[in-house]
């Protein structure tokens, strides 16, 4: 069949839907939709309010680019589990209620119901996914030697090196304050309260979860956490969700990492759960803080006294399981590769203002921080291990920086040269009042 044949039935079908619509652009054989662009950039503008640029020039260029690697993705049998698709999309999902408000502001602000965003998202996930396959395939075989990075670095134009800010290299000890048994106990007691209402029927799980549950990200939604993979959630959490099979009942008492839960099963689907929770802290007592500032003061002094070091200490007294065994070194996980420097705006709030007074090998005084995973607080002290002052970044210093650049410029310049390859050997249409534009690559407006 030939191209004009495909575009003739493309428009047979939106005339049978009685869509008033207008083709863009012909990428093959398939029509890029005006209100295919206005709805990709409604959703870029979610994601990035300050986006620039002429949308009527960026987002179709974009479309026809990710059609050109699902097509790709398409000769090459290309395949994305479906566990992937839908955990992804759920974690949208739960972001976007989270920011909105609500199930129904999300609803309003698509235009669609739930099902209706489910499926449309899990579309875009899809394909995001097998674009992104597709390029790794692409890029995959690089491989990069120190000449490399030398050479590259070399060649960089003074005024695209860039500048490092300040950094630091910090090890913690922290330590969880032992709460009271009576507050564990009260805890409970309120857990098991909330069950007896909930299964005679005085009080719904929902409302509760929104009037007394700590979790701030799941309590305005009822409680609800979206469909998760059983790795994805706390393991004694997961343990009891993933054994519930009915939905109206409440399960027993669950101690996780973050604290004590009562869960109620909403659906299974396949190796994901939908499930909602109360969630209760124990609080921390003014006393139990003030104990654990005096252990960690008493650890301190006998490490200034040169009983022990620091790092002998770290595994005795920290309870932070992820620096424990690391001799108390911080790692900045924002970052890729994670690296153990860390800018100070990267490190939680109390941790910096602590470490921007110390000298370098000064170890702070406790101070009180809220852990970031259970939202209480703990008591903490830190070890200045290195301040790095900002800089234009040099091989020397900068090593693993300049070596990413470098693999993202090499990245960068294989997908531009296949996108620019398919875009010779595509056939390209684009309708006129779309043609007016400075496109990012090469190739687009040809012969027509």
């Amino acid at each position: 069949m030939t191209i004009c044949a495909f575009a003739a039935l493309a428009l047979s079908a939106v005339a049978q839907n009685n869509i008033a619509e207008e083709v863009a652009w012909w990428i093959g054989d398939q029509p890029i939709l005006k209100s295919e662009v206005e709805e990709m950039y409604q959703n870029m503008l979610y994601e990035n309010p300050q986006l620039g640029g002429n949308p009527y020039c960026i987002v179709p260029e974009n479309i026809a680019i990710e059609k050109l690697f699902l097509h790709q993705a398409e000769l090459d049998s290309v395949e994305v589990q479906e566990s992937m698709i839908q955990s992804e999309v759920e974690r949208r999902i739960n972001y976007m209620i989270a920011n909105l408000g609500s199930q129904e502001k999300l609803e309003q602000f698509y235009r669609r119901t739930m099902p209706e965003i489910r499926e449309t998202m899990s579309e875009t996930v899809r394909n995001t996914y097998m674009v992104q396959e597709v390029q790794r395939s692409l890029t995959k075989n690089i491989r990069v030697t120190p000449s490399d990075v030398r050479k590259f670095f070399a060649q960089l134009p003074v005024d695209s090196i860039p500048y490092v800010p300040l950094q630091v290299e910090t090890q913690i000890i922290s330590l969880n304050p032992a709460i009271r048994v009576e507050e564990i106990d009260e805890v409970k007691a309120r857990l098991r309260d909330f069950t007896d209402k909930i299964n005679k029927g005085e009080a719904d799980f929902s409302t509760l979860a929104i009037l007394y549950s700590d979790d701030p990200g799941s309590s305005v939604r009822g409680g609800e956490l979206g469909f998760i993979n059983k790795a994805s959630l706390d393991p004694d959490y997961a343990a009891v969700a993933f054994n519930l099979s009915d939905p109206k009942k409440v399960s027993k008492i669950v101690e996780s990492q973050f604290g004590f839960h009562i869960i109620q099963l909403i659906e299974k689907r396949g190796d994901r759960i939908n499930t909602r929770h109360i969630l209760l802290r124990p609080k921390v007592s003014d006393a139990d803080l003030t104990d654990a500032i005096h252990h960690l003061d008493t650890v301190r002094s006998e490490i200034l006294a040169e009983k022990f070091t620091f790092e002998d200490v770290v595994p005795y007294v920290s309870s932070d399981k992820d620096t424990r065994n690391n001799k108390g070194i911080m790692i900045n996980s924002n970052v890729n590769p994670p690296t153990s420097r860390f800018e100070m705006a990267q490190l939680p709030q109390e941790v910096s203002r602590v470490v921007d007074k110390l000298s370098v090998g000064e170890i702070s005084k406790p101070f009180i921080m809220k852990d970031a995973k259970r939202n209480y607080d703990i008591v903490a002290m830190v070890k200045l291990s290195a301040r790095i002052p900002g800089h234009k970044a040099n091989l020397s210093d900068d090593y693993q920086l300049i070596k990413q650049l470098y693999e993202d410029s090499e990245r960068e310049r294989i997908i531009t040269e296949w996108i620019e390859k398919k875009i010779k050997d595509t056939y390209v249409r684009i309708e006129d009042g779309w043609r007016d534009c400075e496109f990012k690559h090469k190739g687009w407006i040809k012969q027509q």
